[in-house]
Formats: C-alpha cells, sequence, structure tokens
C-alpha cells in the first residue's frame, strides 16, 4: 500500500472547551439556587440536555462549556444558561480552549523501535490505556497512540494542527517501517 505523505488522516474533534465572560461576571450563588448547579471546590456544575452540554461557572464568574464540538453550540449552551437566569447574552466574549480529537492511521503499527524513530521526542509506555504516550512539543499537545494505528490528541489549539502532527508523525513512522499489516480482530 502506498502511503500518500500530503493527505492527513481525517480528524474528528471529540471536544472544545470554551471559556465566555460575560460583562457582569454570574454569581455562582444564583446558579446554584436558580439552576440547581452542584458545588465541586471552586466550581459550579450544570448538566445541560439541550443543547447536551456540561457547563462549568468559575470563581471569577465565567461560564465554561464542555462537551460540544462546535463554537456554536457551546455558544448556545452558554445563552441558555443566561436566559434561565434572566439575563442577555449581550457582550459575551468567547476564548476557544483545548480540542481532544481522534485520528485513525492507515494500518497498524509496532511499538518495538518506536521511541528511536521518534527521538527526540518523549515518549510514555501507558499500560493502563495499552498505548505510548507522545509529548509533541512541535505542535504543543499530547498524542495516544495505539497499535492499531488509532490516535487521541489532547491539548491540541485546533484541529488543523491534529492534523499537520498525524502527517508529521506518520512519516516518521513510516520511515522506520513501522507500520505492519492489519491483523483484524479488534
Amino acid at each position: 500500500m502506498r502511503l500518500d505523505e500530503s493527505k492527513a488522516p481525517e480528524v474528528r474533534v471529540e471536544n472544545q472547551l470554551v471559556r465566555f465572560t460575560h460583562a457582569e461576571p454570574i454569581d455562582q450563588e444564583i446558579v446554584l439556587s436558580k439552576l440547581s448547579g452542584q458545588r465541586s471546590g471552586d466550581y459550579i456544575l450544570i448538566q445541560l440536555q439541550v443543547p447536551r452540554a456540561t457547563i462549568i461557572i468559575d470563581s471569577r464568574g465565567r461560564i465554561i462549556v464542555h462537551g460540544t464540538k462546535r463554537l456554536q453550540i457551546a455558544r448556545a449552551a452558554a445563552k441558555e444558561v443566561l436566559l434561565r437566569m434572566g439575563r442577555s447574552d449581550d457582550g459575551l466574549s468567547t476564548e476557544m480552549g483545548p480540542v481532544q480529537a481522534s485520528f485513525q492511521f492507515y494500518s497498524g503499527l509496532t511499538f518495538d523501535g518506536l521511541e528511536d524513530a521518534l527521538y527526540p521526542a518523549i515518549l510514555e509506555r501507558d499500560s493502563r490505556l495499552d498505548c505510548m504516550r507522545i509529548q509533541d512539543r512541535r505542535h504543543e499537545m499530547e498524542l495516544l497512540l495505539w497499535e492499531n494505528g488509532k490516535a487521541v490528541a489532547l491539548g491540541a489549539t485546533h484541529a488543523n494542527l491534529v492534523a499537520m502532527s498525524a502527517v508529521y508523525w506518520r512519516s516518521k513512522i513510516a520511515a522506520a517501517g513501522l507500520f505492519v499489516a492489519a491483523t483484524g480482530g479488534d
């Protein structure tokens, strides 16, 4: 099978954290009483059904939306919280947080020789998840890589950077001859 080095694997965004700041900070006590929020340390948590998201109100009164893939959905979730509190979303500023994304290489790979092939990257075997953790300093993220070719990017700033990372590491793994034919089973 010929590897097309110029084409990135399809990247699937699993989660995008988004933080919203309102001109008037959100009062955590009002969230507890009006929206049945749950306290967890310095944070108040709310589970929305529509749109489906976890809302976190931090100690500075900002809204952090977790569990969405698109900015429009995250904004709708923040707006829903504000509307339930009887407030407008006028003046709501947005900050994009880290992306969690996944992709699949065209075939599985062997971990034998992977550390040498990816040097000077820092690799760590995660026996609990049965994967290899790669500290990708070049693209500023952490990759979890399984022998079946599945990869998950943590802490990325954008899906396009995940795609660039996939192409970069794929070329290193391919150059070392560490891709193997699929064995089936999984």
